[in-house]
């Protein structure tokens, strides 16, 4: 059963008509799986082709915002890592691709966009909203810690800025503090959207619906959830590392692989 709200999702759980689809077990077999499987998708399927018109406008932006003064730069590092926190509503176009091509339909890097007259766009649009909230609750969050450790000042250059983070006690708890703040709320995204996009494109259920199996994957699969989080967390960094290039390949082969991960797990 899709439930819309909470409400609906209460009224059924008073009712014992509390029905969610079940959910599977799954290895080290199944994350390798849906890797090789992402992959042949990105192969087949020229889906890079919407990365490179997206990513670079995006980073040129936001290069050229910091560039106009050094007011942000204590945000560098925490706006790309909170980027991690908009994937899974950004590949929702890749999810599409490989539903089309698991079901031997007509496809190519067109059809990304057609999620958008999908019946599911308003729950995925939805969700969408909590995760940009969650985003921007994380840049409040790290502008917070920089200020409680360096008080209100903006760094005079990124040399000094650098120099202080990684050779004083302030800068030393910066680290730590962020660090580990940012884990819970890269555990949080992780725990009710790992299956929760692809489950709302392919079924058309509600986000409640969507959130909760989710929730109930991750907790019947956490050390496989968090083996996965982990391959992201990797394949986004070392992506990122060569000025974003590397993510022209990452994003799309993660994204397609997100997909068929959904399918190991949701029966």
């Amino acid at each position: 059963m899709a439930y819309k709200t909470y409400g609906d999702f209460w009224a059924a759980r008073e009712s014992g008509n509390l029905s969610l689809p079940a959910v599977r077990r799954i290895g080290l077999s199944d994350l390798q799986y849906a890797l090789r499987r992402g992959l042949d998708d990105f192969w087949a399927m020229p889906s890079h082709l919407v990365f490179l018109g997206l990513i670079y406008p995006v980073a040129g932006l936001l290069l050229a915002r910091l560039a106009v003064g050094y007011d942000a730069l204590p945000l560098v590092f925490p706006l790309a890592a909170g980027f991690a926190l908009l994937g899974p509503v950004a590949a929702t176009g890749l999810y599409e691709l490989s539903r089309r091509r698991e079901q031997e339909l007509e496809t190519s890097w067109k059809d990304a966009w057609g999620v958008l007259k999908s019946p599911a766009m308003p729950s995925i649009a939805a969700l969408g909203l909590v995760l940009m909230a969650i985003f921007v609750y994380w840049i409040y969050t790290a502008q917070t810690l920089y200020i409680w450790n360096f008080g209100y000042a903006n760094p005079e250059s990124p040399d000094t800025f650098l120099r202080e983070v990684l050779t004083t006690p302030h800068g030393h708890a910066l680290i730590v503090e962020g660090m580990f703040i940012g884990f819970l709320f890269a555990v949080f995204v992780l725990a009710i959207s790992v299956v929760s996009f692809p489950m709302m494109l392919d079924r058309h259920v509600g986000p409640v619906t969507a959130v909760l199996t989710s929730i109930r994957a991750t907790a019947r699969n956490p050390v496989m959830v968090a083996m996965w989080g982990l391959i992201v967390a990797v394949g986004l960094a070392v992506g990122s590392a060569p000025f974003l290039v590397g993510l022209i390949l990452v994003m799309p082969v993660l994204g397609h692989a997100t997909w068929h991960l959904y399918r190991r797990m949701v029966e």
